[in-house]
């Protein structure tokens, strides 16, 4: 038997929508990489994007467990001397919902130019509505 590897042009991708609406943000995040990798199809293959899109709703009602809301830190440095700075989950939650979601989830995908690519499927909105109503999305539960 040969080992069978995904090509181009054997690829079907489809949409999914997801409604973060009082679902843990570290379960959902594993869950979204999951089918943004494409793990989740039985064609699926490590150096091959064979992941589906998928659209996020409601993320500003996503839920954290524990302190993780007031001690969850995120970093980003201006490449500057003096330049770091941080922000906790919490605020981060306030002030930009989707960029909470969009890190969680690409700090679960791989750290290249394929896992870049990957996270270009992420469509990510706070409230229940979204323009990609033309690509028939399936709900998808976890």
């Amino acid at each position: 038997m040969s080992t069978l590897s995904a090509k181009k042009a054997d690829l079907q991708k489809s949409w999914f929508v997801v409604d973060l609406e009082n679902q843990v943000l570290g379960r959902a995040a594993t869950e979204i990489a999951r089918i943004l990798r494409g793990k989740h199809k039985a064609i699926y293959t490590p150096s091959v994007d064979t992941g589906d899109f998928v659209i996020v709703l409601n993320a500003e009602k996503v839920r954290l467990t524990g302190n993780k809301l007031n001690d969850k830190m995120y970093y980003s440095h201006s490449d500057y001397p003096g330049g770091l700075k941080s922000i906790s989950a919490g605020k981060l939650l306030e002030k930009k919902p989707e960029e909470l979601i969009k890190k969680a989830v690409k700090g679960m995908l791989p750290k290249n130019a394929l896992g870049r690519q990957m996270f270009r499927k992420l469509k990510v909105y706070t409230g229940a509505e979204h323009p990609h109503q033309a690509q028939q999305p399936r709900e998808l539960k976890f």
